[in-house]
Order: structure tokens, then sequence, then C-alpha cells
């Protein structure tokens, strides 16, 4: 019976070096270019670059299958981020996949909602809370603004609201000459 147990005991230590070793040795590296796109990005996973969420897009930019000017959320700041990182030329914000809004958040009227859950399966980050037949709420903190919740919503409830200006929020809407350089 011992022997048993000893012989059992020696396999799963034996198995688990050869996994110890196999999960070091094929470790998948992730590729750092796409992790430094992917940090520029709102992280809105709003789809409208035309990808399901920001990290498929970093994907493609770093595969050459996508251009830099897909992004509505991250607008002409990430454009220029993005062309900056690659050393590709600026180019505007391309229209076709919507424009530039000011950061907004979901607001659910709670008197209205009819409780249908749609918006709650279309939010890509759960930032709405709420049961089948109850009312809704949306967690703003979580809330990245995407507006995939809207279009669902079978009794017109949400609407976004924008979010107001702050020290922390507030850019500068005039292009800025560099020091040196007079136009």
């Amino acid at each position: 019976m011992i022997e048993a147990l000893l012989v059992m005991a020696g396999i799963a230590l034996a198995l688990g070096a050869v996994l110890g070793f196999a999960a070091v040795r094929f470790k998948v590296q992730g590729d750092p270019l796409v992790d430094k796109i992917d940090a520029i990005l709102p992280q809105t996973q709003c789809g409208q670059c035309g990808f399901p969420g920001c990290r498929p897009y970093a994907n493609a930019i770093a595969d050459g299958e996508a251009d830099i000017n897909q992004c509505p959320p991250g607008g002409d700041e990430g454009v220029r981020k993005l062309a900056d990182l690659l050393g590709r030329e600026y180019k505007p914000l391309n229209e076709e996949h919507g424009v530039e809004k000011p950061k907004a958040v979901a607001m659910i009227d709670e008197q209205t909602c009819i409780g249908c859950t749609l918006c709650i399966q279309a939010c890509p980050v759960d930032a709405i809370v709420g049961a089948a037949k109850q009312m809704h709420t949306v967690v703003e903190a979580e809330c990245t603004g995407c507006e995939l919740c809207v279009a669902p919503c079978p009794v017109d409830c949400i609407t976004m609201e924008p979010l107001p200006e702050t020290v922390q929020s507030w850019k500068w809407k005039y292009p800025t000459i560099p020091i040196g350089k007079a136009a």
C-alpha cells in the first residue's frame, strides 16, 4: 500500500516538474508595441473603430491592418500620440468611424426604465447594474461613454451626459507652437 502511494507521489512530482518546465520554456511573450498602442487608446471598448475593442484595434495597428485614425473617442490627441509612437505621419480623424465628442457617461431615467436588461447585455464593461423587471442604474466610475447601451433600449430611457470639465480633464483647445518656432 505504501509503495503504491510513493509511486503515485513520484509520478505527480515528475509531471509537476515537466509542467513547470514547459510553462517557463514555452511562455508566450506579449508584443510590447501592442501594449504601448493599447495604453494610448481610450479603453472605451466601443467598437467604433471597426474592431470589438481597444486591444484588437491595437493588434491591428501593430500588424499594419488598421490605420491610426479610426478611434473617435481617442480623438485628435490620440491620433497624434499614435503617430508619434509609431513614427507615422499624422492623419486627421477618419469621420467614417464617427466624430470626436466630449467625454460622456450614460444616465438612465429610472422612472422610465422597464428592467428589460438589454442595456446590461450591451455594456462591454459591466457598468450597468440591475435585475430583470427592476430598474437599472449606471455605475458612473465604470462607464466609458461608449454609447453601446443607448441603441438597444426599447423605451429610450438612456441618455449620454457630458462629463463636467475639471482641472484634471481640462485640455488646451488650441494648437500650441513649440518654443523657438514662430508661426
